[in-house]
């Protein structure tokens, strides 16, 4: 007879890894964010992703740094929590639970929109309305993330693996077509896309913040340092892979879809203008049959992705709940999978009522997912730049032992991300106007229970601080949480 009270496998490495890069969604994101990088500095687009990319490991240092000493359900809730204080921690917990609400959110309506798109693809003109498959969406996540947490990982590996392979296939067609001289237009293999184009460094810099986007969510292996084996060394070897693969992944595919397009006039302002850039280079290079392919790696891509947040939300849930905010019933876990089951299905339920009232008001699923996108974004920028302090603050303190002279790179990742976020906030039309005061409005009701529950701060200060010695953390390393 099997153990029913057995003790929860530890994930390995690359099941940790699968989770950063399921909430990143790679497919997903090189079908989106191209078009709006190629529309603002033309055939530059990948020097823009390489400069995008040093801009995230800039911000991922501190994530690296912090986790190789605190491994917690309540990624930024404890890294900050043990570095600055418990105030800081929950204010910056909170925000990036924002972030991970907003994205399951936006990444349902994403599920519904490729969905539909593959359906019309194969001449299934649906005419149902899009939140029932956003629902469905929300019962299918809820319930993978309810069992081990070895089958979310390896569901998140196997979709986005799909969609990944799908892109090199398309990728090493481009770049062989145009350097055989057999592209479809006479488009060439030019590697002028990695120069400024005329542009200077401000333009350049202006376009990364649609590059960034597409790292959004790269922490959220973070959340598993309890549930991964020897979490010291496998949490942050997983952060730094998720952000070095993909980043190399991006470069690689965008210099492909720059010249797979042309870097001429026409070609630029094919690729800026498209909607479904890698379905129509799929038709173009390949065949209509690839371009219903890479339409279901979107699919699969989104959901993967939904799953992903899905999972970050209910560790986040439960590490506050566990912690004395909010009911007990949401720190409770499965005995057998180790799974925050109760958190899983209240944040799948929360954003299900989200999706409703969208769909209630008439939005349609795309403006639903870019609507929450931004929200989540300007949250998380909130959530990484407490950590970046943390980092700072742990590195002045001494107790990691880290060199002083680091301490540039932490400071400069935070002045990326002030940057990225008054680029978000400023100079957009509406609805994007009301974005960075919804963000500001969520992160503020964090503040305010700070400001207003001190109690609470203090209880939740010394339950971290015993959290954290329970994990191995040695007690000098606790010293802030307990403050």
């Amino acid at each position: 007879m099997v153990d029913q009270a057995r003790t929860p496998r530890k994930l390995r490495l690359w099941e940790a890894l699968a989770l950063s890069v399921g909430m990143m969604g790679p497919t997903l994101a090189m079908g989106l964010n191209g078009a709006g990088v190629a529309a603002a500095v033309g055939p530059a687009v990948p020097l823009v992703f390489l400069l995008g990319l040093l801009g995230v490991a800039l911000v991922g240092y501190g994530f690296w740094r912090l986790t190789q000493h605190f491994n917690h359900a309540g990624s930024v809730y404890a890294l900050a929590g043990a570095t600055i204080g418990p105030r800081a921690g929950f204010f910056g917990g909170f925000a990036l639970l924002g972030t991970y609400l907003a994205f399951l959110t936006c990444t349902l309506a994403a599920t519904s929109v490729f969905m539909h798109v593959l359906l019309q693809a194969l001449g299934l003109h649906s005419t149902g309305p899009w939140i029932t498959v956003a629902l469905a969406a929300a019962v299918g996540v809820s319930i993978l993330n309810s069992r081990d947490t070895r089958l979310t990982a390896r569901t998140l590996l196997a979709m986005e693996g799909v969609g990944i392979v799908a892109l090199l296939v398309l990728t090493a067609v481009i770049l062989g077509r145009t350097a055989t001289g057999t592209a479809p237009h006479d488009q060439t293999f030019d590697l002028s896309a990695f120069a400024p184009h005329g542009n200077g460094f401000g333009a350049i810099m202006a376009a990364t913040v649609f590059a960034f986007l597409s790292w959004a969510g790269f922490e959220a292996c973070a959340s598993l340092g309890e549930e991964t084996d020897n979490p010291r060394r496998n949490i942050p070897r997983a952060l730094a892979g998720s952000v070095l693969l993909t980043g190399i992944l991006y470069v690689v595919v965008m210099f492909a879809q720059t010249i797979g397009f042309g870097t001429d006039g026409a070609g630029v302002e094919a690729f800026g203008s498209s909607q479904s850039a890698l379905s129509t280079l799929s038709e173009q290079y390949i065949g209509t049959w690839f371009g219903l392919v890479i339409t279901f790696t979107a699919l699969t891509s989104a959901f993967a992705a939904a799953l992903s947040s899905s999972a970050a939300a209910a560790r986040m849930v439960y590490a506050l709940a566990r912690d004395g905010f909010g009911p007990k019933a949401l720190a409770r876990t499965d005995p057998r999978t180790g799974a925050p089951t109760t958190a899983t299905w209240v944040t799948g339920a929360v954003a299900a009522v989200l999706c409703s009232v969208m769909q209630a008001f008439g939005s349609a699923a795309f403006d639903t997912y870019y609507w929450y996108a931004t929200v989540g974004v300007l949250c998380v920028l909130v959530a990484y730049a407490v950590a970046g302090v943390g980092v700072i603050v742990f590195t002045l303190s001494g107790r990691g032992r880290v060199r002083r002279w680091e301490l540039v790179i932490p400071v400069a990742g935070i002045c990326y991300l002030a940057f990225v976020f008054l680029k978000q906030s400023t100079g957009q039309a509406p609805p994007y106007t009301y974005f960075p005061w919804v963000a500001a409005a969520w992160c503020l009701a964090g503040a305010a229970v700070v400001l207003f529950a001190p109690d609470l701060t203090r209880r939740i200060g010394g339950r971290l601080a015993e959290e954290l010695r329970a994990s191995g953390t040695p007690a000098a390393e606790t010293a802030a949480a307990a403050s």
